[in-house]
């Protein structure tokens, strides 16, 4: 704990792998954040009530706000197939663009429904892109619980993204993973301290700021949820950086160097960048990591972030950890991560819900990191729990955020102490 950067530990955890009742939020949550990140862009979900009612609880939209989403909703003649959804949704769209002309990018997004799921939105947001004739770029993904967790939704929709980038053979860094403002702004001046100033992010605040891509690409991923992502620029002839996640001081150091190395810049010359804000960020944290010292935590698969986040906990918090579950154990992208975990640590990909709580109601942790469904019954057996979802909406990457990341794991421990004078 008291080094940003210690040895690489290489002993392989060993894995649980199910496949069976799985309890997580499905990928129409990801609009949540990334309406707030792309500031001139639309999120249209063709889906049913109960969409709308969830983008709108989860996003928490005051009534007189007018926010950068909605639902197309598919109503009881559509379903009975008295409707064309076609027509139907062509009458939405050109709705919402004579009333927004402000869109620059619309995302049509599918969801659940059966017809939903028959309906080919693709062919549909390429019929309506072709229609308007540049003034705003219609793409569309899938959001769908049946095919989506919560992140992968991100995920889609920035690979639906990815072919319409412009092309550029032009070297360049972009960082991918939709970030808040104020970490994007915290990543930039570091990166020029550095040295890099040919830096890029993807998604971008606005439509039209989108980076170039091309053979000259070299691109490290902010989140650990983008593997299609990863493989579509992959495709466009990109490389990918490979390196920890930029979460606690120690990740954020690495992932400095690693995208530093790839240019060619040596990690004496990021060490001088980085000293300042990493010094900062580590005194910050060990006052907040005094609380989870010797404490236990166990992860349920929900997010994909969970593999970085035990390794923020366990070496630069002092958490123990009995068992780190994740929805997909992407090897290539966590290679980095998964050496410097514990050598122990005890790995489940993938869910049965019923098995994974049987095993941590045996291992009594102090902590749990899970979906809101299993947070009540969880807290009534006596355990601290942390919304894993709280982890995805919160500003947790970089050097000036670590402190926050960790009080966000102190703060339920400490109500949990008070439930119990």
């Amino acid at each position: 704990m008291d080094g940003c950067v210690a040895p690489i530990i290489t002993a392989a955890p060993a894995i649980i792998r199910e496949r069976g009742q799985r309890e997580v939020f499905c990928g129409l949550t990801g609009i949540v954040w990334l309406h707030r990140r792309i500031q001139d862009a639309f999120f249209l979900v063709v889906g049913s009530r109960t969409c709308a009612h969830l983008i709108q609880s989860a996003a928490g939209v005051m009534i007189f706000a007018e926010p950068r989403f909605a639902t197309a909703i598919i109503e009881e003649r559509d379903l009975a197939g008295r409707a064309d959804l076609d027509d139907e949704l062509d009458r939405v769209v050109g709705q919402l663009l004579a009333r927004r002309p402000d869109i620059k990018l619309l995302f049509l997004v599918g969801s659940c429904p059966s017809e939903v799921i028959k309906f080919d939105l693709s062919r549909a947001a390429a019929r309506l892109d072709s229609r308007a004739n540049g003034s705003v770029r219609i793409l569309s993904y899938s959001g769908s619980g049946i095919e989506t967790t919560f992140t992968e939704g991100e995920d889609a929709c920035l690979t639906a993204l990815v072919p319409s980038l412009a092309a550029s053979d032009q070297a360049q860094l972009v960082v991918v993973g939709a970030l808040a403002d104020a970490v994007e702004d915290q990543f930039q001046r570091l990166f020029v301290e550095i040295g890099l100033d040919r830096v890029a992010f993807l998604p971008a605040r606005r439509a039209g700021a989108m980076p170039q891509i091309g053979r000259g690409t070299k691109f490290i991923l902010a989140q650990p949820f983008l593997a299609a992502t990863a493989r579509a620029l992959e495709e466009r002839g990109a490389a990918r950086i490979d390196a920890p996640f930029p979460l606690g001081i120690e990740g954020t150091s690495l992932w400095f160097e690693a995208a530093a190395s790839a240019f060619g810049i040596g990690p004496d010359v990021v060490a001088q960048a980085i000293a300042v804000p990493a010094k900062r960020g580590r005194e910050a944290v060990a006052k907040v990591a005094a609380a989870l010292v010797g404490k236990s935590v166990f992860f349920f698969p929900d997010s994909q972030l969970e593999i970085p986040l035990a390794r923020f906990l366990a070496r630069e918090c002092g958490m123990r950890l009995t068992e780190v579950g994740t929805p997909f154990l992407h090897r290539d992208l966590m290679a980095r991560e998964l050496s410097l975990l514990p050598p122990a640590t005890q790995l489940a990909e993938g869910q049965d819900v019923e098995r994974q709580l049987d095993r941590c109601e045996a291992a009594k942790p102090d902590l749990v990191v899970c979906g809101l469904g299993l947070a009540n019954p969880l807290e009534a057996m006596g355990i601290a729990t942390k919304w894993s979802i709280e982890l995805v909406f919160t500003p947790t990457q970089g050097f000036e955020q670590a402190a926050d990341l960790a009080n966000l794991f102190a703060r339920p421990l400490g109500r949990r102490a008070m439930v119990k004078v």
